[in-house]
């Protein structure tokens, strides 16, 4: 489990000390797919560079596992809206990287690379440079390079938000299907209200000024894809519909109307 108590975090801007997040109290369990919404600049990518390592708390702690979080680890695999992949090496190649920084030997990185590419669905691109392969495809290859490392959590940071409309929504069926098949932690920062509704088990919606957590709440939408309800149905459900209007109401607004 990852857990965050009271996690505060301020930046120093021209106008002076600024908060982006403020009191964060939240709990990742293992197994869960948490999703974070929320309009622009409430700082939920801040709060997952906070969970990653990568910014310094203001105040507050993180722990996973009951070990304090003091920067990047492998327990704790990233993916970004950039897959940040090596363009001078192929499909295979990427998803090897981290392995081979760590040294594992070449038989053992080359079965755990043919694992995940056949988790992946990407066995027949093995050789394939990147420029080859699609939008969704190079995804694939950056969450397969994140799993190489077999981290606790995966924490993924708008990932689908380059992709056109048909490829985003297989890749959140897809992205639900590995959660399911690999039994990781999931935490995934999205601006898309229906994305979210249909992706997670714990929701965290999010206010601004500063960033503060609104409530959490359990769903089940994405438990009934995996078992089998097609996606369409679930989205059509009158449920989700309701649930999906009220969050665009009291959340997105301002947004709406501005756009």
């Amino acid at each position: 489990m990852i857990s965050i108590d009271s996690l505060s975090v301020s930046f120093e801007s021209p106008g002076g000390l600024r908060t982006v997040l403020s009191d964060i109290d939240l709990d990742l369990r293992d197994g869960s797919f948490t999703v974070v919404l929320g309009p622009s600049g409430c700082g939920k990518t801040t709060l997952l560079n906070a969970i990653a390592g990568f910014v310094t708390p203001s105040s507050g702690t993180l722990t996973i596992d009951g070990h304090a979080i003091v920067g990047p680890g492998a327990d704790r695999g990233v993916v970004a809206q950039d897959d940040a992949l090596l363009p001078w090496q192929n499909v295979a190649q990427n998803i090897g990287f981290g392995l081979t920084l760590a040294g594992v030997p070449r038989t053992e990185r080359a079965a755990k690379v043919q694992s995940l590419l056949a988790l992946t669905s990407l066995e027949e691109y093995a050789d394939y440079p990147l420029w080859k392969i699609s939008g969704g495809m190079r995804q694939r290859v950056a969450l397969a390079r994140s799993l190489a490392v077999d981290p606790r959590f995966l924490l993924l940071d708008e990932p689908l938000g380059a992709l056109d409309s048909l490829t985003r929504t297989r890749m959140q069926e897809y992205l639900l299907r590995l959660w399911t098949g690999y039994g990781k932690g999931i935490l995934m920062i999205t601006h898309d209200v229906t994305e979210a509704l249909f992706m997670a088990t714990d929701l965290v919606l999010m206010k601004a000024d500063p960033g503060r957590i609104d409530s959490v709440r359990r769903l089940h939408f994405g438990e009934r894809f995996v078992a089998g309800e097609p996606s369409r149905q679930i989205k059509n459900d009158p449920a989700f519909i309701a649930l999906r209007d009220a969050i665009e109401a009291g959340f997105f607004a301002g947004e709406m109307e501005e756009a």
